[in-house]
Formats: structure tokens, C-alpha cells, sequence
């Protein structure tokens, strides 16, 4: 368990204590008992379509090759960087987080495939830019492989003819949901981090490996207090629309459990289209405990979902709103905006992630 109050006292907040009547915007708007929060899927790098469709052994070592060399492609370590820009700028107290990657590639004497911890690079960009956000829960959800890795760039050439093929190169994928609040917010606190999976989970079963592997979803959770009033805040990634019996059962096990509580604020890619044009998970939610922080914005978009898979469309392929703020209880909605949705580059990788992020801020009775 982590207590833990700072206390941010910069330029900016002597200059809003100086000049009361001037305009201000972002963290020096805040009232009294105003938190900002940000949801952001970080995209783990890469669709994992190709493998998901593999019938043949020789299918899936194709699909982990195109799979691994998109996620090195989609260049992580760039991203974070423009990911802390967003932080940097926005100054969100709690942030939740999904798909914070680990892509661990091994391989023999000669080979170097990188490997990547998503939640490593994106701290030290953080770090780098002056902030202080401590990790404060961690849900750890699917851990596929090690799978047999193709990939000469680095080393990794193909087998050589034998039965059973020996491959000299391997790489697993590890998914984490998690909760960063940030140390420098004065009078927030947190304590007893919490996890949980979901009973319902999607499974797939590749060519060749005895068991299915599961998805393995779940949810993060801290019990907070801010300016002297208790809430829950809590994370989350549901199963893709493609799954919606799954999906389904996920979010009414999500209210049943972690989704509980007199005071609650929920962030996370839902994977359920705010229109209902997909799943029912949204209504499920909405209809009679979450308030969703986006309805302070009547008749806009909201788009969060999503840039194609190797992030290089020019033009936005936002087209639906899946990933939310939600409250319950004694938190209310004040303001909501989307961000990462715009280019951050001239080359690729173009965006931050294959989906935009939301602020919101809200009030705490």
C-alpha cells in the first residue's frame, strides 16, 4: 500500500495567485476539488489479426514476423515521446492507461532483436520533461509466447530445412492495463492498488500449441482522496467488438465489481461504439450508474478509434468513440476533450496511437 501527497508550486501557479482576475486555461482553471483524469491507449504496435487467422504453423511464424516488424515499425520510443508531450501539456492528476506493451525478443549469439517495455520508455520521457507520475496499479493481463521469431533485419534468419524446425529467435508479448498518478498534485492521495481478470475471456488457439491462449483482460484500481473526499479510480480494456457476447460479460462484470462504489471515476477503451452502432456495453454502463464525462459536450463527436495499423494514413481514420471517462456518485463531469488526434510528425510513424486519448476534468463532492 502507498500513501503519497506532493505539492506542484511553479511559475504558473504563482502567476495564477498573482493575477486572480486574468484568464487562465488547463491545470490553472481548477477549482476547489477539480481533478483532470486522461484515458490513452498507448496501441501495442501492431494489429495481431495475422496471427489470429493463422491455420498453418508456417502461417503463424509468418504473422509473428509481419506482426513484430509493424510493432518495430510504429517506433514506441517516438511515440512515448509525443505521448509526454500530451501529458506535459494536459497535466492530468490519475491516468489510465491501456495496452502498455512488453515485447521481449530473445534470440542466439549474433541475433539483436530490440525489445521494448512500453511503461519503461514512456517514464523516463515523462521524467525527462520534469514530471513525476508514480505507478500505482498494474493489471497484467495477456502473455502470449515465446512464438518462433523470423526476422533477418536483426539476425533472425530463417531455419534451416529440419523436423522439427530450429528457430534461433523468439519473442513474447506481454499487455498491462495501468494507473499513473501524478506525485505533484497537492492534497491527492492513494492507496491499496488493485487488480483483477475478467471470468469471461476471449481465447485463440495457435497452429501447433496444446492449450488456447487467453486475452487475458482486466481492470486496475486505487482507492483515492482528494482535498479531504474519497473515490475510487479505476482502468480498464474490454474485449474487441468482434467479441461481443464477451464484451458484454465483461462490462456487467465490471459493474458488478470494480465498477462499484458511492464515488467512482472509470477510464479505459471500452470497445464499444458510444452510438450502440456495435455492442451493448455502452448503454450496459451509461443507463443507470456511469455518467459519461462526454455528454458535456452535446452533439460532438468525440472521436477516439482508430488509425490504421501502421500509423501512416495522412488523414484521420477516427470513426467512432469507444474509449471514456465515466463517473458515478459524488463526481461530476466539468469538461472533456480528445487529444492525439492530430498528426505529431511529418513521417512515420504520424500518430501517437492508433487511437486519440481523452481529458476530462471533474469535480469531487
Amino acid at each position: 500500500m502507498r500513501l503519497r501527497s506532493g505539492v506542484r508550486l511553479g511559475l504558473a501557479a504563482a502567476l495564477a495567485l498573482a493575477l486572480p482576475l486574468a484568464g487562465s486555461t488547463g491545470a490553472q482553471a481548477k477549482d476547489k476539488r477539480e481533478l483532470t483524469v486522461m484515458t490513452q491507449n498507448l496501441y501495442l504496435g501492431s494489429s495481431l489479426t495475422p496471427a489470429l487467422g493463422a491455420t498453418t504453423g508456417e502461417q503463424f511464424v509468418a504473422a509473428v514476423a509481419q506482426i513484430y516488424g509493424t510493432m518495430v515499425f510504429t517506433d514506441f520510443p517516438k511515440r512515448a515521446g509525443a505521448i509526454a508531450d500530451t501529458i506535459e501539456a494536459e497535466e492530468p492528476d490519475l491516468i489510465g492507461l491501456q495496452e502498455v506493451s512488453t515485447w521481449i525478443a530473445r534470440g542466439a549469439p549474433g541475433a539483436n532483436p530490440p525489445s521494448y517495455d512500453f511503461l519503461e520508455l514512456l517514464q523516463a520521457e515523462l521524467v525527462a520533461r520534469g514530471l513525476d507520475y508514480e505507478v500505482a496499479a498494474v493489471s497484467d493481463n495477456a502473455n502470449i509466447g515465446p512464438a518462433p521469431l523470423v526476422a533477418p533485419a536483426f539476425g533472425c534468419a530463417p531455419p534451416p530445412p529440419a523436423v522439427p524446425p530450429v528457430f534461433v529467435c523468439d519473442v513474447t508479448l506481454q499487455d498491462r492495463d495501468v494507473i499513473l498518478v501524478n506525485a505533484d498534485t497537492q492534497g491527492l492521495s492513494w492507496s491499496n492498488p488493485n487488480s483483477g481478470s475478467f471470468e469471461e475471456q476471449q481465447t485463440f488457439q495457435p497452429p501447433g500449441v496444446p492449450a488456447p491462449v487467453s486475452f487475458d483482460r482486466g481492470w486496475a484500481s486505487v482507492d483515492a482522496v482528494y482535498q479531504g473526499k474519497k473515490f475510487a479510480f479505476v482502468n480498464t480494456h474490454l474485449e474487441v467488438e468482434d467479441s461481443a457476447d464477451i464484451q458484454e460479460a465483461q462490462a456487467a462484470e465490471f459493474l458488478a465489481g470494480p465498477g462499484r462504489g458511492p464515488a467512482v471515476i472509470a477510464t479505459g477503451d471500452f470497445n464499444s461504439a458510444a452510438d450502440g452502432s456495435t455492442t451493448t456495453s455502452y448503454a450496459d454502463l451509461t443507463k443507470s450508474w456511469f455518467r459519461d464525462a462526454w455528454s458535456v459536450n452535446p452533439g460532438e463527436a468525440g472521436l477516439t478509434c482508430c488509425q490504421n495499423s501502421t500509423l501512416t494514413n495522412p488523414t484521420s481514420q477516427l470513426r467512432s468513440r469507444i474509449d471514456l471517462v465515466l463517473t458515478h456518485g459524488a463526481v461530476r463531469p466539468v469538461s472533456a476533450e480528445v487529444v492525439g488526434d492530430t498528426p505529431f510528425s511529418a513521417t512515420p510513424p504520424l500518430w501517437a496511437s492508433d487511437h486519440a486519448g481523452v481529458v476530462a476534468t471533474v469535480r469531487v463532492h
